[in-house]
C-alpha cells in the first residue's frame, strides 16, 4: 500500500455487496463523520454494510464504537494471533464484554499466523498464538457468535485446533488464501470462505483455483482494507467502495453473472452475521 499511488476509481455500482471484513480505523477513520465518509463512498457503488474488525485491545474497543455510530457498521473483535500474547486476564474480560455487544457480530480475527513468528519483533509465538487461538473459539462458543480465522501458513494446526476445540456453529475463513485442498477440507466442514482481492492477482494461482470450488452458500467477499487493493490498483489503499472490483474478479474465475454473486455473498453474509 502506499501513498503515492492514486486512490482507485469508483467502480461502477454492483448492488447489493456486503463487505464481510474492512479495518475503517486503518483506512483513516476516526470519529462519526469519518466512519460515515467512508461508508458512504461505499454505499455510492452498491456496498450497503460493513463489518469492522479488530487485531488489537485499542482496535477492538473503536470497531464497537464504530458500529453504535453508523447504522451500516458492524464489528468484529479479537486479539490477532500474532498479538495473543497481549491476552491477558484484563485484555480478556474486555474482550468478553465487547463480544456480548449487540454490535459486534463476530469473534475475530483471531486463529495462526506462522509466517511472522521470529522475523517480526514482538510477535506472538506457535505456542501462545494456539493458546490464544482456544481461547477465542471457546468465546465464540459462549457468546454465540460466528468465529473469524486469520490463516497464515498454518493449514492443518488451524484445522486441527477447531477439531480438538469442537469448532463454533459457525466460522469464516477471512481473506482465504490457501489451495483448492484446504478449500475442499473447509467446504467438507461446513466453513465459509471470504475472499479478498487477491483473487484478482494473476500470480495467486492456488487461491484463484480454489475460490472456484466453493458452492455459493459458503462463501463471501470482502476488502481488508486498506490492504489487498484488487488489481490493477495494487499498492493504492484499498477501501470498501472498490469491493465491487474484487466481485467481478471473482465472478470471472466461476464463471458467474457479478450481479449474482454479489447478492449470494450478501445473502450469506446476512445469514451468518446477523446484519
Amino acid at each position: 500500500m502506499s501513498a503515492t499511488r492514486p486512490a482507485p476509481a469508483l467502480p461502477e455500482p454492483l448492488a447489493p455487496i456486503v463487505d464481510a471484513h474492512t479495518h475503517l480505523d486503518a483506512c483513516g477513520a476516526t470519529d462519526a463523520a469519518s466512519v460515515a465518509a467512508i461508508v458512504d463512498r461505499a454505499a455510492s457503488v452498491g456496498v450497503a454494510q460493513v463489518v469492522t474488525v479488530a487485531d488489537d485491545l485499542a482496535a477492538a474497543r473503536w470497531a464497537v464504537r464504530a458500529a453504535h455510530w453508523d447504522d451500516r457498521v458492524f464489528a468484529a473483535v479479537a486479539l490477532h494471533p500474532t498479538r495473543a500474547n497481549a491476552l491477558d486476564d484484563a485484555a480478556k474480560a474486555e474482550l468478553e464484554h465487547l463480544a456480548a455487544d449487540p454490535r459486534v457480530v463476530a469473534v475475530g480475527e483471531t486463529g495462526l499466523d506462522y509466517y511472522w513468528p521470529g522475523t517480526l519483533d514482538g510477535c506472538a509465538d506457535i505456542e501462545t498464538q494456539i493458546e490464544g487461538f482456544r481461547w477465542h473459539i471457546d468465546l465464540a462458543k459462549r457468546v454465540g457468535k460466528p468465529l473469524m480465522i486469520h490463516n497464515r501458513a498454518a493449514d492443518h494446526d488451524v484445522l486441527a485446533v477447531l477439531l480438538d476445540e469442537g469448532a463454533p456453529d459457525t466460522v469464516i475463513f477471512h481473506c482465504f488464501s490457501s489451495d483448492t485442498n484446504m478449500a475442499l477440507s473447509c467446504v467438507a466442514e461446513g466453513y465459509f470462505l471470504s475472499f479478498s482481492g487477491t483473487v484478482s492477482f494473476k500470480n495467486a494461482h492456488e487461491v484463484r483455483e480454489a475460490a472456484t470450488v466453493v458452492p455459493a452458500e459458503q462463501i463471501l467477499v470482502e476488502t481488508d482494507a486498506p490492504y489487498l487493493t484488487p488489481h490493477p490498483f495494487r499498492g493504492a489503499a484499498n477501501e470498501p467502495y472498490c469491493l465491487p472490483y474484487t466481485v467481478r474478479a471473482l465472478a470471472a474465475l466461476r464463471e458467474q453473472d457479478p450481479l449474482e454473486l454479489a447478492q449470494v455473498t450478501a445473502a450469506n453474509a446476512r445469514r451468518i452475521y446477523p446484519l
